[in-house]
């Protein structure tokens, strides 16, 4: 019995956030409230506090059932022992476009935070979240180019604070582009060449001085 409790509260849960995206994506996240989520899951305002404490509680929530999948590509890419820590970023690039690009939910969420997540005092803590997970895949992407490094796949040389900021720039722009203009281009396509040419050009254009 309480096995099948704790199932029937797994559901619902997944239920609220299954409704939250749909909520969030239609509305926008200011817009929307906790009754909205309710209405739209066909539950209870009650229902809603009894799994998250407010609004901002079931965004991240939101935020992260979909990074769970990834925590294991994660790990296996930070490791200091990982021998092709290059071909190893790469391939998990390429994964995450592809997730992008052809899973409706992991699309939807991510319309609604570049497009859907107003900068307002409301939404304070979840721009504060976007920042953290800012510096957090930052210092994932600091300790596999260390680890090329390492392991002369790179030059030592390599000025790594702009590598990263140069990778954030031109794949999270790309993304950004291909959410307002879906019609416009191959997203897929043109992500694996702003990924090979990122990778190209951090073996010569990234150093310490610029190069003459």
């Amino acid at each position: 019995m309480a096995r099948r409790t704790k199932e029937d509260a797994q559901k619902t849960r997944e239920q609220l956030l299954d409704a939250a995206e749909v909520v969030f994506h239609h509305k926008g996240v200011s817009e929307t409230s906790l009754n909205d989520i309710a209405a739209e899951a066909g539950l209870t305002r009650g229902a809603v506090y009894w799994h998250f404490k407010n609004k901002h509680d079931v965004f991240v929530a939101m935020l992260e059932r979909l990074d769970l999948p990834l925590e294991s590509l994660h790990k296996a890419l930070e490791s200091p022992d990982e021998e092709d820590p290059l071909g190893k970023m790469r391939e998990f690039l390429l994964y995450l476009v592809r997730e992008i690009a052809n899973d409706p939910k992991r699309q939807r969420v991510f319309e609604i935070v570049f497009l859907k997540c107003e900068m307002t005092e409301e939404n304070e803590p979840l721009i504060e979240r976007h920042r953290k997970g800012f510096l957090d895949s930052s210092g994932r992407m600091r300790r596999v180019l260390d680890n090329a490094v390492r392991r002369g796949q790179l030059p030592e040389s390599l000025d790594i604070d702009r590598s990263i900021l140069h990778l954030h720039v031109q794949l999270t722009g790309l993304i950004y582009l291909w959410l307002l203009l879906p019609e416009e281009f191959d997203f897929e396509g043109e992500a694996e060449r702003v990924i090979d040419a990122y990778f190209s050009c951090l073996k010569q254009c990234f150093g310490n001085t610029l190069p003459s």
